[in-house]
């Protein structure tokens, strides 16, 4: 009987196996050592678990291959085929740099090099219209050339061919015909949007994408069915939902980024679980800390985003805040003789000096064993901490040069890291409009809830919850998802002259083309959810916001009265006199995947014997002798008074002096920070 879901999400580190039973809503967890080759950790961790695949109903994915391959720059070899005259389109991009005034350092080089950027003659107007079909016999010696080179994919970008894609897709014909087997990747299928270096950006990247990511999940794919596997493989993508193996060769880049946005997602359904619509999530590892916010039960969305700086992925993608982090960032002192926290990390190997493998520098992980927060080993023994080490790292690296008592020392430089996260939670929230005070703050990761409940106070955020498994919630969250995929077209108008009648016609291409897609996914009908935005601006700006738009379009005085009010919340004003303009259609495909229900548990109340005992260092006074529980004892319905220390197999939960916890009948914890 397939009564099981299965989710993996595989990391640098570890690869998180998360296995729920479907009729009961009870899961089950595993973490085992990551591989050279992630397939076979993935079923090193299946085995471990003791997985019948046989018995699995879904099995969904969230992986790092796509992302590692961009920045590591393992890619097969790429040609682009451009316009004659725009080759170098990818190479100049925006002009921009990172650090704007860093003269030395220099944006990477493209995916593509010049050499491999060849042109043919063709011309497609700014209307749409073909001005100059295109050169058959360019197009035929360029294919003849791009097979001699043995190039691996090709991306075909040409100007203007989002408004009209005839020429592009007549030269992916010829290149096929001359080169079968080779992945042809063309924008206007890709993204047919305006600003042709985020167009071309983006296909490019999808391009090289494309043999990497085909040749695991077929693999992969493989794999599963010699054990028993009889469904689709689910791949988690950064715009929240899945794809099939089905979408992956046509649309690869998806995958960039797929592991960061399994966290968002599950942070926000366990929010939701817990009353909460309005929730910011807070992802700690050991490298870094992943920021993410939900606001009315809705993922902000947003397509500027990229691997490495300059080369944009215009796919919608749950937004997420990246800052240097995490249980292994090191603590050091800056020129100014200021104390740091980050980005620079002891990574798995060395680790924190109290690993004991050789590191000496203080860590966030060192600081909290000399407070008492964390005990003396990790991951249900399988990592033992040394505190004598953890000591000497944080007196010699901080505690002597500020001459601070070591207790003092380890305080501040955990005060540095609860700072960095705050910063990063003002971006996410403040700047964009939000206020923290109305949200709830989701800890997870292996570090996430020993520092949730600092950052809540320095927010005013009321309340932090802590997931029953913290350190395998990327996991889940790939349990969570529906098939998704995402569409536009640019729309070009004042919104004065609109027509709701062309803008509905416009979007019912755009659905036909989203169910085709979802039918060849093997969604039903009944299963499919469309939702329509469109982005809109004030006219003579470049940057754009989404409005909600109704199926059919009704007054357009009702979008721009809605873009305003949306303009208000995200950069405090309004301009209700000044003119606006439509930009783009945009078309979410959703086809349902029925989900299992988490499980239930009856509330008891009953406060359990703690395990141990400890001193606990708490801003930076006295210790306090505080309860050391395990999360396995702690049942429904319970009420707890903080201090204590609550410790599992993937994370330890801090809850400070001053606050409440409560166990909810998910066995989510709830601290009530205020109330």
């Amino acid at each position: 009987m397939q009564n099981l879901r299965v989710a993996v999400d595989v990391g640098g580190t570890f690869t998180d196996i998360c296995i729920m039973d479907e009729a009961s809503g009870l899961i089950r967890i595993e973490k085992t050592a990551s591989s050279p080759d992630p397939i076979d950790g993935i079923m090193a961790g299946l085995d471990k678990a003791a997985v019948d695949l046989g018995e699995v109903a879904l099995f969904s994915h969230g992986t790092t291959v796509a992302t590692n391959a961009l920045i590591t720059r393992r890619l097969p070899r790429t040609a682009m085929v451009s316009t004659r005259g725009f080759r170098d389109v990818i190479e100049i991009r925006r002009a921009n740099k990172e650090e704007l005034w860093d003269t030395y350092k220099d944006v990477v080089r493209p995916y593509v090099p010049r050499r491999d950027r060849l042109v043919v003659s063709e011309r497609i107007d700014a209307q749409g219209k073909v001005v100059t079909p295109l050169d058959e016999a360019d197009a035929r010696e360029v294919a003849r050339i791009l097979k001699r080179r043995q190039v691996a994919a090709v991306a075909v970008c040409f100007m203007n061919a989002y408004m009209n894609g005839a020429n592009e897709r007549r030269m992916k014909e010829i290149l096929e015909e001359v080169m079968p087997g080779v992945p042809v990747s063309i924008s206007s299928q890709v993204l047919p949007e305006i600003f042709e270096h985020e167009r071309f950006s983006t296909t490019v990247a999808n391009a090289a994408l494309s043999p990497v990511v085909v040749n695991y999940t077929s693999r992969l794919g493989e794999r599963l069915k010699q054990e028993g596997y009889k469904r689709d493989l689910l791949l988690l993508h950064t715009g929240g939902g899945v794809m099939t193996p089905a979408s992956v060769k046509d649309f690869a880049a998806r995958l960039a980024g797929s592991g960061i946005a399994a966290g968002a997602i599950a942070s926000r359904h366990i929010a939701m679980l817990c009353g909460f619509r309005n929730s910011i999530g807070l992802d700690m590892g050991g490298t870094s800390t992943d920021v993410s916010l939900a606001y009315e039960g809705q993922s902000r969305v947003t397509k500027d985003w990229f691997v490495e700086f300059g080369y944009p992925i215009r796919f919608s993608s749950i937004e997420v805040l990246t800052i240097g982090a995490g249980g292994g960032s090191l603590a050091w002192t800056d020129e100014a003789g200021s104390l740091r926290n980050g980005p620079q990390s002891a990574g798995a190997n060395p680790g924190p000096a109290c690993y004991g493998n050789g590191n000496r520098q203080p860590t966030n992980t060192d600081a909290n064993v000399v407070l008492g927060r964390l005990g003396t080993s990790l991951a249900g023994g399988k990592i033992m901490l040394d505190p004598k080490l953890a000591t000497e790292a944080v007196e010699e690296g901080v505690a002597k040069p500020f001459g601070l008592t070591v207790h003092a020392a380890a305080d501040a430089i955990v005060r540095v890291a609860n700072a960095n996260m705050s910063d990063a939670v003002r971006l996410i929230s403040i700047s964009r409009g939000y206020d923290p005070r109305d949200f709830a703050l989701v800890a997870f990761g292996g570090a996430g809830a020993l520092h949730g409940v600092d950052v809540a106070r320095e927010l005013a955020i009321p309340a932090v919850i802590v997931p029953p498994n913290p350190g395998v919630t990327s996991a889940l969250g790939c349990l969570l998802v529906d098939v998704q995929h995402d569409f536009s077209e640019s729309y070009l108008v004042e919104a004065a002259d609109a027509d709701p009648a062309a803008i509905e016609a416009a979007f019912a291409r755009l659905e036909g083309e989203a169910l085709e897609r979802l039918a060849h996914e093997g969604v039903a009908p009944a299963d499919t959810v469309l939702q329509r935005s469109i982005d809109m601006m004030y006219q003579g700006q470049w940057r754009s916001l989404a409005v909600s738009a109704p199926s059919p379009i009704g007054a357009i005085a009702d979008l721009i009265e809605a873009f305003h009010q949306n303009h208000e919340r995200e950069y405090n004003f309004r301009r209700d006199d000044a003119p606006v303009s439509l930009f783009r259609l945009n078309l979410k495909a959703v086809g349902v995947v029925p989900k299992a229900e988490l499980a239930v548990h009856e509330a008891t109340g009953e406060v359990p014997v703690p395990v141990s005992r400890r001193p606990v260092w708490f801003d930076g006074g006295t210790a306090l002798d505080t309860p050391v529980y395990e999360r396995s004892d702690l049942p429904a319905g319970l009420v707890l008074a903080g201090p204590a220390v609550v410790e599992q197999l993937d994370s330890t939960v801090l809850i400070p002096p001053g606050t409440r916890a409560e166990v909810d009948q998910y066995l989510n914890i709830i601290i009530r920070v205020r109330d």
